[in-house]
């Protein structure tokens, strides 16, 4: 059996075994058992902030403490940012895996039992058309990004309340279905900091060049470690005692401190902007690295529908452009800014089904 064959074998083994305790409530949440490991699945749908009527749809996979069965520190946070919505296709592979769940339990297989899994779906949609407006200010009405200003720092802010906000509802959701109260497990060494590995599918790449953008001008310490203290509540989101402020992020600073992969999976849009392509905050970036102990990985997922289709040369160039200004900075930042490359289904013409089946075929190694 090809190595292929075995990943998706292994994929559709571990997605049987997931189970439900007592049925799936509001949330569609359940308690699923990979392999070694004790998780909670579910759709959460949280304000995006404090007095926001717009609410987010956020699938989670979390892992669970073997011994209070609430949501323990993970070793990495793999945080999704889903693209626009393709509905009534009649195609089974397209259905599937425009499911966040789905989705979700992907990302666990892919990067591990130990990895916290966050599939964010945009809170607006203009038709078909994802909107992140809360992440991206700049935005039109079709989720097109005029600019990447890290003024404010907006997708970093809203991206640790948002992770904040799911945290507290998952955890009430498992407290309620336990009719417990709350525990807190003590299995895990303090002061963990979670790894954080962004992906952007489709549409939501904007996301990511949004978020590298405000790292480029935000601030490091000497060990690479969170500048505010993770006590302290986020933008009035929910205040946690230490230990379960390491399940996610509580800052920006920590949020993105923390990132330590950038993944783009088949990014594109109808306009420009798929791809981050400043200089300066790419320098930045390299000089930011250089101050710090910690790297960052780059990776590129395409398949042909985005970078061999003439009809998309803006997607290959602004791709191209990006791959050319990282690896110009590796040497400046001591090594620590890597970049690679990776096309699927070579040799297959352009179709929306491979845009979609490279969320299975990722290869995160």
């Amino acid at each position: 059996m090809s190595q292929e064959a075995t990943r998706k074998s292994l994929l559709m083994l571990v997605i049987s075994l997931q189970v439900s305790v007592e049925g799936n409530d509001a949330y569609g949440s359940s308690y699923s058992n990979f392999p070694f490991m004790d998780r909670w699945s579910g759709i959460l749908k949280v304000p995006l902030h404090s007095n926001s009527r717009s609410l987010c749809r956020v699938a989670a996979s979390l892992c669970l403490s073997p011994t209070s069965r609430t949501p323990t520190v993970p070793s990495v946070n793999a945080i999704l940012f889903n693209g626009d919505r393709v509905e009534g296709t009649g195609n089974p592979v397209i259905e599937r895996l425009s499911d966040l769940q789905r989705i979700a339990e992907i990302l666990v297989l892919k990067f591990g039992g130990s990895t916290n899994a966050w599939v964010i779906e945009a809170s607006t949609f203009n038709g078909p058309f994802a909107v992140y407006k809360d992440f991206i200010p700049s935005v039109n009405q079709w989720g097109e990004p005029q600019s990447y200003d890290p003024t404010g720092f907006p997708a970093s802010e809203l991206t640790v309340l948002l992770l904040s906000n799911c945290l507290e509802e998952a955890r009430k959701i498992i407290s309620e279905r336990l009719a417990e109260p709350k525990q807190i497990g003590h299995s895990t060494p303090p002061f963990v900091q979670p790894r954080t590995k962004l992906l952007g599918f489709s549409k939501g790449g904007i996301v990511l060049n949004q978020l590298v953008a405000e790292l480029g001008f935000s601030g490091v310490d000497s060990t690479g470690n969170p500048t505010q203290a993770i006590e302290q509540p986020i933008n009035g989101g929910p205040a946690y005692i230490q230990e379960e402020t390491q399940t996610v992020p509580t800052s920006r600073e920590s949020l993105l401190n923390s990132i330590t992969e950038v993944h783009y999976v088949d990014v594109g849009l109808n306009s420009a902007g798929a791809y981050l392509t400043d200089q300066n905050v790419i320098e930045r970036i390299s000089k930011r690295l250089a101050q710090g102990p910690f790297g960052i990985r780059f990776v590129l997922h395409g398949t042909p529908r985005q970078w061999c289709d003439n009809r998309r040369a803006l997607i290959r160039k602004e791709k191209e452009t990006l791959v050319r200004l990282l690896r110009s900075e590796d040497q400046r930042s001591g090594g620590k800014l890597h970049v690679c490359e990776r096309l699927y289904f070579t040799g297959r013409p352009p179709t929306m089904q491979m845009h979609f089946e490279v969320i299975e075929n990722l290869d995160v190694s």
